[in-house]
């Protein structure tokens, strides 16, 4: 025991007497008598050339070093500067096993950081290059570092740190590409933090400026709030947070824009988990609020919380940021904007529940997922009503009389312009392949292109570039639609494939509301079956193959009377002049279908039929919709009576002939003066209606002939039985 006595007195004597001993040494030997010799200490290990121009000191209680006005040039050119840096532990913490740092102060940090034309930065070049086969000194002290004791398995106790105030001010770092022109700079950071002790909360305040070259662009930083660690180093938490970012700059217009952030905020390494409570967002006047729970930090993270969105202007927002206003025809859009979800879902999959969406009164209510691991996204969206035409941008002043003025020399500007203008491909092919798609979108009313369509529904999925549209279907006008499409996107020559049905669909307010045009009504019913191939508009036009039929119930033809075409010709024949002055507008029919060959941009028809008063409408013909142009020729083949006017009187020599119709020309430009009379055809119709009264007075000498040989029989026959007679009574 009196071993262990004396053993214990000989270590403390020890340990007082290199106390001692330093307090000794700090106190007669002045560091600043070896400033050279620090010097060129520093020279002969590094390229830099170091410059202690202030004094150095230190001191014993508290343990501490002190630099003033540092500085270290590189090439001639000043790398780093110091004004001052100060640093303190209390020394008997140190013996205690439980370092406590007093104060650490760095003032007037000034580092220059440069990338030259050839993108090397002028840091790689602080250590002298080694000598040829020798290793860079670096690589030798990661061979020479000794092995971690501690990674086998047991534990070491926890380190109790304290650091009683930590002050950084005045700081500022500046980056030069000259590679790239670029340049930031990070000047006016202030770092202040006291009573930092693992496992206990303390305050933390930052505050910093950057600038940048390209684009010009300026932020003011100041960050507050109450951190903590626990004494392992594998728990932190953020409370009380509150951070504004004032920016400015060409990213907004030379406008100066705030953002903030706030709330809470917890951590765990070990468990993997975190968690934000009450944490806002906000950049101008759009805010969002979220508490959100996470467990996992790898590639399968599980997620709980909610998310939402403050309703806001879009508008306002664009104007706040000095971005380009969004011209819409209706000015009072986009001014109520909204988003809430509730976020969950298991691990590696995001869920998204009671989704609501706003825009302007328009709402959207649904679910939608998203997988982590194949990016595969699930949605299922419902709205009510939305005018799509209220978010078109406004037509110009006067643009609507200026395109009548100007209508027939625009169209072949238009061709033109089309084929001078550089054509780019319609679909990204590359994203197409990614995605993995499950969509289902429903709304109750859309109106589009001042159309009114109910009752939407759109089931789409996709999946390694292969998309379909398994139902997109309405209620338009009294009828309704139905198509299926699908995009074969896997080669660089996608696919279409289009299957469409529509069902009694009125043309008349179809026509009307889409394209002002009242000449068609009737309700429409066509089946349309097209594939082609390409990714630019005029190649999927070239290569279109396929088929329309289509039949229109109980109609009429409106802004042609068909039946004075009619009777103009049969007048002719009559060698008579019509007396009606009224014969109105339209020609009603029954019944009207065909069918169109689609042969690239040419749709070819051979087989129109319709069925009119006392007439029947035949016709075939081509549309080029490369030109916007119609070739048609259509015959009205009299089969009965058609009007009471005395010289449309329907005789035996018109009965079954046709009367030519022809439709030709621009349909982009005037619709409804593209048919009239074909003259040039009506001398064939005169053939025919020759050759009927030739057939007439044949006919009709025929029946003389007849008449008068009858004639002749009976008298004989009357002759010979009156002769018997007379002999039988006498």
């Amino acid at each position: 025991m009196k071993a262990v006595r004396y053993l214990l007195i000989a270590i403390v004597a020890v340990i007082l007497l290199a106390v001692v001993a330093i307090a000794i040494a700090m106190a007669v030997i002045n560091p600043n008598d070896y400033k050279p010799q620090i010097e060129q200490a520093v020279e002969k290990q590094t390229n830099l050339d170091l410059v202690l121009e202030g004094d150095i000191g230190w001191s014993f209680i508290p343990l501490g070093l002190e630099l003033n006005n540092v500085q270290a040039n590189l090439e001639g050119d000043r790398f780093v500067a110091l004004e001052q840096l100060v640093a303190q532990i209390d020394f008997w913490s140190l013996i205690a096993m439980a370092p406590q740092v007093d104060t650490f102060v760095l003032s007037g940090l000034d580092a220059n950081l440069e990338v030259n034309e050839q993108g090397q930065g002028n840091w790689t070049r602080i250590m002298p290059e080694p000598a040829e086969g020798e290793q860079p000194k670096t690589a030798e002290a990661e061979e020479e570092k000794p092995a971690d004791t501690t990674a086998g398995g047991g534990s070491s106790e926890p380190l109790n740190f304290n650091v009683n105030n930590v002050e950084i001010s005045n700081a500022q770092v500046h980056y030069t590409d000259k590679s790239t022109g670029q340049s930031v700079t990070l000047d006016n950071f202030t770092v202040t933090a006291s009573e930092i002790t693992l496992g206990s909360e303390f305050p933390l305040d930052i505050s910093f400026r950057v600038e940048t070259a390209k684009p010009q662009f300026e932020v003011d930083g100041n960050i507050s709030a109450r951190l903590a660690a626990n004494e392992a180093l594998n728990e932190f938490a953020v409370s009380g947070l509150s951070a504004v970012f004032d920016m400015n700059g060409e990213p907004f217009g030379g406008q100066s824009v705030t953002a903030e952030l706030g709330g809470s905020a917890v951590a765990n390494l070990e468990n993997e988990t975190a968690t934000l409570s009450g944490f806002t967002a906000s950049l101008a006047n759009l805010s969002m609020t979220t508490d959100l729970e996470v467990k996992g930090f790898g590639d399968k993270p599980a997620l709980n919380g909610k998310l939402n969105i403050n309703e806001f202007s879009l508008k306002e927002l664009l104007s706040n940021l000095g971005q380009p206003a969004v011209e819409t025809s209706d000015p009072e859009v986009l001014k109520a904007l909204a988003f809430s979800t509730n976020i969950g879902g298991p691990a590696g999959k995001v869920e998204l529940s009671d989704l609501t969406l706003k825009l302007d009164d328009t709402t959207f209510n649904g679910s939608g997922s998203y997988n982590l691991a194949n990016t595969g996204v699930v949605f299922r969206l419902q709205g009510d009503k939305l005018n799509a035409d209220r978010y078109l941008p406004p037509k110009a002043e006067g643009e609507e009389e200026a395109a009548q003025e100007t209508g027939d020399s625009a169209s072949g500007q238009q061709t033109t312009a089309a084929q001078d203008t550089p054509e780019s491909d319609l679909l990204p092919l590359d994203t197409l392949r990614t995605l993995l798609l499950d969509i289902d979108f429903g709304l109750a009313e859309l109106i589009v292109s001042n159309l009114t369509i109910k009752e939407i529904t759109a089931s789409t999925t996709a999946e390694k570039g292969l998309i379909k549209v398994d139902e997109f279907s309405g209620k338009l006008y009294e009828g309704g639609f139905g198509a299926q499409v699908t995009l074969d996107a896997r080669s660089d020559n996608p696919k279409w494939k289009i299957d469409s049905k529509v069902s009694n669909v009125q043309t008349l307010p179809l026509l009307t509301d889409l394209a002002e045009v009242d000449m068609l009504s009737g309700g429409a019913n066509l089946n349309v079956n097209v594939t082609t191939a390409g990714n630019r508009i005029s190649v999927l036009r070239e290569n279109a193959d396929g088929q329309i039929s289509f039949n229109l119930a109980e109609g009429e033809f409106r802004k042609m009377n068909l039946t004075r075409m009619a009777c103009q010709g049969i007048a002719l024949v009559n060698q008579d002049s019509l007396s009606t002055s009224d014969w109105g507008t339209a020609t009603p029919f029954n019944d009207m279908r065909g069918t169109l060959e689609i042969n690239g941009n040419t749709l070819k028809n051979t087989d129109l039929v319709a069925a009119l008063a006392g007439m029947k409408l035949e016709g075939d013909g081509t549309i080029d919709l490369k030109q916007s142009t119609m070739d048609y020729e259509a015959g009205l083949r009299i089969v009965g009576e058609i009007h009471r006017d005395e010289a449309c009187r329907v005789t035996e020599y018109v009965e079954n002939v046709v009367i030519p119709v022809e439709c030709r020309g621009n349909f982009a430009e005037d619709p409804a003066g593209l048919c009239s009379f074909d003259g040039s055809r009506f001398r064939d119709t005169l053939k025919t209606i020759a050759a009927n009264a030739a057939k007439a007075k044949a006919k009709e000498e025929v029946d003389k002939a007849k008449a008068k040989a009858k004639e002749k029989v009976e008298e004989k026959l009357q002759e010979k039985l009156g002769d018997k007679l007379k002999g039988l009574f006498n």
